[in-house]
């Protein structure tokens, strides 16, 4: 009884030399090294059945990888991209999120929990609770650490930002209390 006929492995110089240089490689990925040593002994005009008989694997994984070595060549050896699940939720959603985080509070509280953001927006809590993870959200700290709404601020942080990093060599120097810590802190 005969099966299906196998496909014909042919390996040109240069293909070869790159197989035979993976298989030999200490830090080539071992799967790689495997499909080599499968493509080369296939080149050779082995069988399926002994090529898995040799290296320890089943003939269905020798015909695949001789299969796609045969239709895309040294390409065809590597992992196929897995796309796994596509998004639910879109940029613009996640924008709304934290701008709805950020910039408003809810009617019975003082900041938003994830679960009454997520009933507010709709979408799951544990959505919400990856997005404010993504971006270090946390509102129930908010009491720490306001923004300013100075249209200005950016540029006057940028300007104190530089004068830290590069102060003037004939700056005047003060000492003022730090309204966070209560220690004092020096000016240039």
């Amino acid at each position: 009884m005969a099966g299906r006929q196998a496909d014909v492995v042919v390996l040109s110089g240069e293909d070869r030399r790159f197989l035979e240089a993976q298989v030999r490689r200490h830090k080539a990925p071992r799967s790689l090294s495997d499909r080599c040593r499968m493509v080369l002994l296939c080149a050779e005009g082995l069988q399926s059945k002994e090529v898995a008989e040799r290296l320890g694997v089943h003939e269905h994984t020798v015909g695949k990888w001789r299969r796609r070595f045969v239709q895309d060549g040294i390409e065809g050896l590597t992992d196929e991209y897995r796309a796994g699940r596509p998004r639910t939720v879109s940029d613009t959603q996640v924008a709304q999120i934290i701008e709805r985080t950020l910039s408003t509070t809810p009617k019975d509280a003082t900041h938003w929990s994830i679960r009454s953001m997520a009933a507010e927006s709709g979408l799951s809590h544990t959505t919400i609770r990856r997005i404010w993870g993504a971006f270090g959200l946390q509102p129930h700290r908010s009491e720490a650490f306001k923004l300013s709404t100075d249209p200005l601020f950016v540029d006057k942080v940028q300007d104190i930002a530089g004068l830290y990093m590069s102060p003037p060599n004939r700056g005047y120097g003060d000492t003022c209390n730090n309204p966070f810590t209560r220690s004092p802190i020096s000016i240039s």
